[in-house]
């Protein structure tokens, strides 16, 4: 029997994100979908079918009770796409090799759909489109937060000028956490971005690495393990 070695859920999850959008209206390479009018009609079509719509999820309708799960293979443009991926490629593999690939995909899935629906409920009466996997990389780098602590990550603060520094994950994941909860104290007044999902999703994560392995899980990560950015 093949043992499956290394973050291949993290992987998968990546490059099906990746190919979601590639063949979709959004990315803006597949001229099926036409141009102009047309391509923006077929853009807005595509993220109503397949992302998060609050007041229609709420309403209970059958034809919208998945769209928690398939909302987070949606990306709402280039740079959300890239952004999500490298935090997930980032904190992902690491914490995948300690969950396991199953406990890991559920735990991915879970976190993300959860969050989606706590956002959803908060902004029960929206017609606007939530997408994204977002929530679903919060509940990793919450998990990921209790997990390693100490992993040094190489981060770039747009304060200090985008200059690479190496700062232990704790200092970065909650300064990250904190801008969060800032922005969603703020009714999550930026178009398209659903910071109290993030919030959600991280304390979620948190809390279930925190329930799942108590304090003896902490583990002193390779000092070159994780690089990445502090900011998405």
């Amino acid at each position: 029997m093949i043992a499956w070695r290394g973050p291949l859920v993290t992987y998968a999850v990546i490059g099906a994100c990746f190919l979601v959008f590639l063949i979709s209206p959004v990315s803006g390479l597949n001229p099926s979908y036409g141009t102009g009018d047309t391509l923006l009609a077929a853009q807005s079509s595509y993220f109503r079918r397949w992302g998060i719509v609050p007041a229609e999820l709420l309403s209970g309708s059958p034809d919208v009770l998945l769209s928690p799960l398939t909302a987070l293979f949606v990306s709402g443009s280039w740079l959300h796409l890239l952004g999500n991926m490298l935090f997930l490629y980032v904190f992902g593999a690491m914490t995948e090799e300690r969950l396991g690939h199953l406990e890991f995909a559920l735990f991915y899935a879970a976190s993300g759909c959860l969050a989606l629906l706590a956002y959803a409920a908060a902004h029960a009466g929206s017609d606007q489109t939530l997408v994204g996997a977002s929530g679903a990389i919060s509940g990793v780098l919450g998990a990921f937060l209790h997990l390693f602590p100490r992993a040094r990550v190489t981060s770039l603060f747009p304060f200090l000028f985008f200059l690479p520094l190496r700062f232990p994950a704790w200092i970065v994941l909650i300064f990250w956490f904190v801008l969060q909860w800032l922005a969603a104290r703020g009714a999550d007044s930026g178009p398209g971005v659903a910071y109290l999902a993030h919030v959600v999703g991280f304390c979620l994560g948190f809390l279930y690495a925190w329930v799942r392995f108590g304090r003896g899980a902490r583990v002193k990560a390779h000092p070159a393990a994780t690089e990445g950015e502090g900011q998405p």
